[in-house]
C-alpha cells in the first residue's frame, strides 16, 4: 500500500512509493571483492521541503543469515521534476560522492539512474561510473546497481529485495481505520 503523507511536499507525490523504512537481503559480487550475500536497511524520509532524505546501510551475512561486518553505507538526497526527471546526490563510505539523474517510468513506480559525476577522496577506490534501476513491486522495493572502474567495465555489482518495514505505530493506525463491521471470527471476512 502507498500512503501519501498530508505533509508530503507536492513535487514528491511520484515517489512516495519510496517512502518508509525498508529491510531484506541481496547479492554482492564484484571483481576484486568479496563475492557475498548482504543484509540491507534503507530508509527514504522527508521534512516537508523538495527532497526525500535517503540513507543505506548493507552489512556481509553469513551462511546463516547473521551479521558479519558492514559493507557499505550511503547518505543522500532525491529530487524529481514535473517532467518526472530524477536527481540523487550522495556520498558513500569509501570517499565517493555522485551525482545521479534518471527518470521515472511512464505509468510504474520504476527508477533508472545513471552518474552524471563521480568525486572521490584519496582514500576511495577505483571507480568512475555506475547505474541503477528501482523499483516497486508487488509492495516490495527492488533494485539492482551496475558499477564501472577504469579496469572493469559496467556491470551488475549489486542487488537487493526489500520489504517495508511495519512500526506498530503504523499498525495501530491501520487497525484503527478498518471498518467496525468486520467478522469476529475473520473467517467470514475471506468467503
Amino acid at each position: 500500500m502507498i500512503e501519501i503523507p498530508s505533509d508530503l511536499h507536492k513535487d514528491l507525490v511520484p515517489l512516495a512509493f519510496l517512502l518508509g523504512n525498508w529491510a531484506g537481503a541481496g547479492v554482492h559480487d564484484f571483481p576484486g571483492s568479496e563475492k557475498c550475500n548482504f543484509g540491507q536497511e534503507v530508509t527514504f524520509g522527508h521534512d516537508g521541503r523538495d527532497f526525500l532524505e535517503y540513507a543505506s546501510h548493507t552489512w556481509v551475512l553469513d551462511n546463516d543469515g547473521n551479521k558479519v561486518r558492514p559493507l557499505e553505507s550511503e547518505h543522500g538526497f532525491w529530487r524529481i521534476d514535473a517532467d518526472r526527471k530524477v536527481e540523487v546526490t550522495m556520498v558513500r563510505d569509501d570517499g565517493v560522492v555522485e551525482i545521479w539523474y534518471g527518470e521515472m517510468a511512464a505509468q510504474k513506480p520504476q527508477i533508472d539512474l545513471v552518474t552524471d559525476a563521480v568525486a572521490r577522496t584519496a582514500a576511495s577506490g577505483p571507480y568512475t561510473g555506475g547505474k541503477r534501476l528501482y523499483g516497486y513491486v508487488k509492495s516490495d522495493l527492488m533494485w539492482v546497481g551496475e558499477k564501472q572502474t577504469p579496469e572493469v567495465e559496467l556491470r551488475p555489482y549489486m542487488s537487493a529485495h526489500l520489504k517495508k518495514v511495519v512500526t506498530p505505530e503504523e499498525v495501530e493506525r491501520w487497525a484503527k481505520a478498518l471498518p467496525d463491521d468486520l467478522p469476529d471470527d475473520g473467517i467470514a471476512f475471506f468467503k
